[in-house]
């Protein structure tokens, strides 16, 4: 019985570690196609940046294709923006914390990177695309079953539309100003498009100011560190399962 348990605790170890080492490879790797693009990052700058072994990396990632697959698949998660009752305020939000970290978050830059580029393949870049419409796109079905939209509205055309706007105030901002003043453009880019979407009522009551996506970062970052009635998070159950594989 022991025995079992114990091996039952090593395997969470392995998994945390080789979790916190992914995450690791991903972050360095982030950093390298950021600065390099996908044609001229190679592994060997990443297994540099990260501090893990070539056969590290080639344990989590089959090639540099599958780690730039990695990359931009990380980007959607995060936002962590916190759900509202009011989905178009949850959609300003959305797209408000992606305009605050995208300068300070290389998993975010490179991700937009990559998607954007031309040195990878439609199935890649186009993917990622994809699924900002469809984020949008369901951010919008909810708030038009909620009556916060125009009769006009149509989901599908305001998210592609919204989307596109969005990519290209990004775009126009990291060649102007190295996205300096991305927050204020896509606050700029939100008070302009919101009152051709938003019943009035709603709109009144959109926050949309460019230190937006700060606060909701700050809001977010404040319920991960409250207490979860007791509830033990990864890492605490990582570092016991830790001590007692050594026997402490």
């Amino acid at each position: 019985m022991f025995a079992e348990a114990q091996g039952g605790v090593v395997a969470v170890v392995r998994q945390e570690r080789a979790r916190r080492t992914r995450r690791l490879i991903l972050e360095a790797a982030a950093s390298v196609f950021d600065e390099f693009g996908y044609e001229r990052a190679t592994i060997g700058e990443v297994v540099s940046r990260a501090g893990v072994t070539r056969g590290a990396v080639y344990f989590h990632f089959a090639s540099k294709r599958d780690l730039a697959r990695g990359v931009v698949e990380e980007q959607f998660g995060q936002d962590g923006v916190p759900e509202r009752s009011c989905k178009l305020q949850e959609f300003v939000d959305t797209g408000m914390v992606v305009a605050h970290l995208m300068p300070r978050d290389p998993l975010l830059s490179a991700g937009a990177r990559l998607s954007l580029g031309q040195d990878l393949s439609d199935d890649l870049g186009g993917g990622a695309i994809r699924t900002w419409i469809d984020r949008t796109e369901a951010l919008l079905v909810a708030a038009g079953q909620r009556g916060e939209l125009l009769p006009h509205v149509v989901p599908a055309d305001t998210a592609w539309v919204i989307t596109a706007a969005w990519t290209g105030v990004q775009i126009q901002s990291q060649k102007l100003s190295g996205r300096a003043d991305l927050e204020q453009r896509v606050s700029g880019l939100f008070q302009h498009l919101m009152p051709s979407i938003a019943v009035p009522g709603v709109l009144g009551s959109l926050q949309m100011g460019p230190d937006r996506g700060a606060q909701v970062v700050a809001e977010a970052a404040a319920g991960r560190s409250a207490p979860h009635g007791g509830e033990e998070s990864t890492d605490a159950r990582a570092g016991t399962a830790e001590r007692v594989a050594a026997g402490l």
